[in-house]
């Protein structure tokens, strides 16, 4: 199997300033040290910074913005942040079927379980996140996600319990998008079987805010990967 192409720490970053390095963590890249694979995005910081820390990560197939401290002092006050709740995330999902959110708010309790899978349970960690529509297409829909609280797979699960599965994500009852499905008269080479378009669940972490050391406000925003941008090119030339 051929080897990863090694990335490029310095073509990811979005913003830096003596405190934090805020990057655009591509898809199948984990946020910390995996051991499938070669490249982690820690590892990759701490060869550009040394004392780099996260205080908050993306699943492995989630693209989008990610803060790194630069400093132990840098990492404590994001941490802070995270802990009481001030960051302010915002999530793009492209979800299966048609919903019309506004400002829906998702505060069922998650339960991690032992094989990595959360499920819903009152004796789970509080949860909440808000969704709100940003567009519809004909069996799909791109919504934003704003997660309150930052427990594991949250976005996922509460999506799947509104019947709004993140597209791709088959862990929670997402389904693969196949061109054929809104293309007609789509054909693949003879003898072969057609692949999904994008290979990974369609969120993407959009835009983190939070304070600076110096209390100034820090927002970056993070533009959409190449496989996400297909999606939503099929999406909204087959709208009908």
């Amino acid at each position: 199997m051929a080897k990863s192409k090694p990335l490029d720490f310095r073509e990811l970053i979005l913003f830096e300033n003596s405190d934090y390095v805020v990057v655009n963590k591509p898809p199948f890249l984990s946020t910390l040290a995996d051991r499938v694979e070669e490249q982690n995005l820690l590892a990759l910081a701490k060869a550009y910074e040394p004392e780099a820390q996260v205080a908050h990560r993306l699943d492995k197939d989630t693209s989008g913005v990610l803060a790194i401290a630069r400093n132990p002092e840098a990492y404590r006050h994001l941490s802070m942040q995270f802990e009481h709740r001030t960051v302010k995330k915002v999530y793009h999902a492209v979800v299966d079927g048609r919903h019309d959110f506004k400002d829906v708010v998702v505060t069922a309790r998650i339960l991690k379980q032992p094989d990595g899978v959360v499920k819903l349970s009152s004796r789970g960690k509080d949860a909440e996140t808000r969704f709100s529509t940003l567009k519809l297409f004909a069996r799909h829909t791109l919504v934003e996600c704003q997660p309150l609280t930052g427990r594991m797979h949250q976005i996922r699960i509460h999506l799947a319990s509104l019947g709004a599965s993140i597209t791709g994500d088959e862990l929670y009852g997402g389904k693969p998008f196949l061109v054929s499905s809104v293309k007609r008269n789509f054909r693949v080479k003879k003898g072969t079987e057609e692949q999904p378009l994008i290979r990974r669940m369609a969120l993407h972490a959009f835009s983190l805010e939070f304070k600076g050391l110096d209390g100034v406000v820090i927002r970056c925003e993070a533009p959409y990967p190449k496989d996400f941008s297909a999606l939503l090119r099929q999406l909204g030339a087959h709208r009908a």
